[in-house]
């Protein structure tokens, strides 16, 4: 059962008051994502924090986003496709590279090392093939984007585990499913 709801501005006071204002004149809006989250202020400040640390880490836009996609995709978490399609977009992917990304078939050897060994950390539980690991470290990777990686992992691991728990509308432009791409 999914019970965690996202909380509407009426709904909180204090400090989550204060961070959903602080959000919505970020984004322009608080995602339902962050409105659940949200049911533990701690919690918000906490994820916020630690998602601007990593945003601000050895990754470019368009490699968080990428990470954020392949881990969503293996999460199957249809709330963060959707919002990492449209940011991934914003940071410069094309729809072709998100759908790469997503498949795991990208072209590009150093977002291939990237990718391939996010998902490994998200379907494994934090362990990787030594092989996944030698690439992504052979692409000029440092252990410290090694070390970030396996924090993005978490972190997006997280939002998808909220969505998976919670019960609130994805309110982004829907991502379309892998699936509807193998029939078409």
């Amino acid at each position: 059962m999914k019970t965690l709801k996202a909380l509407t501005p009426e709904q909180v006071d204090g400090p989550t008051k204060e961070v959903f204002a602080a959000i919505k004149q970020k984004v322009g809006m608080v995602p339902n994502l962050y409105a659940a989250i949200g049911n533990s202020p701690e919690l918000l400040k906490g994820f916020l924090d630690f998602s601007a640390t990593l945003e601000g880490g050895v990754f470019s836009a368009k490699e968080n986003e990428a990470i954020a996609l392949a881990v969503s995709q293996e999460n199957g978490c249809n709330y963060c496709l959707s919002a990492h399609s449209l940011m991934g977009k914003m940071a410069g992917l094309s729809s072709e590279e998100m759908m790469d990304i997503r498949t795991g078939e990208i072209s590009d050897p150093k977002m291939n090392a990237l990718i391939t060994l996010a998902a490994q950390l998200t379907v494994n539980r934090g362990k990787a093939s030594d092989q996944a690991i030698n690439n992504f470290l052979a692409q000029g990777y440092s252990h410290k984007a090694y070390t970030e990686l396996i924090g993005m992992v978490v972190l997006r691991s997280f939002t998808n585990y909220m969505f998976s728990n919670g019960d609130f509308e994805i309110d982004f432009p829907k991502a379309v499913a892998l699936e509807e791409l193998e029939v078409a």
